[in-house]
């Protein structure tokens, strides 16, 4: 009893000394840490060592709270430890590709944990891959039908070196859509496809923001075209702006919606019946898009974000005058041209939406 309790408070103080890296996740960086690898020498959080239970051959969990610590096992953390696995592990990871955080899908956290330690695809001894091949890729996703709403097989080629990617729904015809690589993006939206490895691709065409929905059945192929498509807009980036920084580059390469979510909205005269649309806010193109279902391929509408100087607002309740029979949570949102109304399902969807809509106003 005394071994054990001695040993599982070196162990805390050991996650807790500085300099270590061990006061958060080794692989997502979530704080506090409460399980380890012993076999990998790392701090781990909960959800992360559920991926490494599955990984028996290289990877073995206990618990620093619950689980007995044998001295040799405390020794072997004393000598190892986060940096010094991420010295390891994460010498070449490239500068396109996504490393994720705890709040990231589960295929995203599983496969950089695989391609970390499993793969060792991120070791000293590989070699760096070059954007421009790492940014090219053939093969086939299950993409969702615009009008039939099933998801069929494609085929689709994507190419840094011509700034491009393509889909083709027949092997004879020529590509039913070239997109340029300038303003393509790509996210996880794994519950919105309802699907553990769903991928959404946006790309501008007309002056539209056009919606691909995919999927593909492995984790680790679905992972590998998220990452081309951000080595390929890494390149794009890299070669049209030569002058910004690294720092400065890397978060545009692709992005998230900084919120997600149903509200009902009114018409111009706000008199109009409430209607229940689901959108989307894209703080790099400062816009709100409406969507009739969140898996449409167009939306219906869009209301532009600009700057507080330039008259753009957003506040709590109903504008002066307006009439609403229900009695939920509302936002105003002031532009210069008019103001829309829109209702949300509670207090705190009100909330997050001021807060979200709040931080692409103050940006610059």
């Amino acid at each position: 009893v005394m071994d054990r309790d001695r040993n599982k408070t070196l162990l805390l103080e050991l996650q807790r000394a500085a300099g270590t890296g061990n006061a958060r996740c080794a692989d997502c960086g979530a704080a506090d840490p409460e399980w380890a690898s012993y076999k990998l020498g790392i701090f781990i959080c909960l959800n992360c060592s559920g991926i490494h239970r599955n990984l028996p051959q290289i990877s073995r969990v206990k618990s620093l709270r619950l689980d007995f610590w044998e001295n040799d096992l405390l020794e072997f953390m004393k000598k190892h430890g986060n940096l010094c696995a991420k010295a390891k592990y994460e010498a070449k990871v490239p500068p396109y590709y996504y490393i994720p955080q705890s709040c990231d899908c589960l295929v995203l956290r599983e496969q950089w944990i695989r391609a970390k330690y499993e793969r060792e695809e991120f070791v000293a001894t590989r070699v760096c891959q070059d954007p421009c091949s790492a940014g090219s890729r053939e093969g086939f996703l299950w993409k969702r039908g615009r009008e039939s709403r099933q998801f069929q097989k494609r085929r689709f080629l994507l190419s840094a070196r011509e700034g491009v990617m393509k889909y083709y729904t027949k092997e004879s015809r020529g590509p039913k859509a070239v997109i340029s690589i300038e303003n393509l993006n790509a996210m996880f939206q794994t519950e919105k496809i309802q699907h553990a490895h769903g991928l959404q691709i946006t790309y501008n065409t007309a002056g539209q923001t056009r919606n691909l929905f995919v999927y593909h059945e492995s984790g680790k192929e679905i992972v590998d075209w998220f990452n081309a498509i951000r080595a390929a807009r890494y390149h794009y980036l890299r070669t049209t702006f030569p002058a910004v920084p690294e720092p400065e580059l890397i978060p545009r390469i692709t992005r998230n919606y900084v919120k997600e979510g149903y509200m009902e909205k009114t018409g111009p005269k706000q008199k109009e019946a409430f209607k229940m649309r689901w959108f989307c806010l894209d703080s790099q193109e400062r816009n709100l898009m409406y969507f009739k279902n969140p898996l449409d391929a167009f939306a219906q509408g869009q209301v532009f974000i600009g700057r507080m100087d330039e008259g753009y607002e957003v506040r709590a309740g109903l504008p002066q005058g307006a009439r609403v029979k229900k009695r939920k949570p509302a936002i105003t949102v002031v532009t210069p041209k008019r103001e829309f109304v829109f209702i949300c399902e509670n207090d705190r969807e009100q909330r997050e939406w001021i807060d979200a809509l709040n931080g692409v106003i103050a940006q610059p």
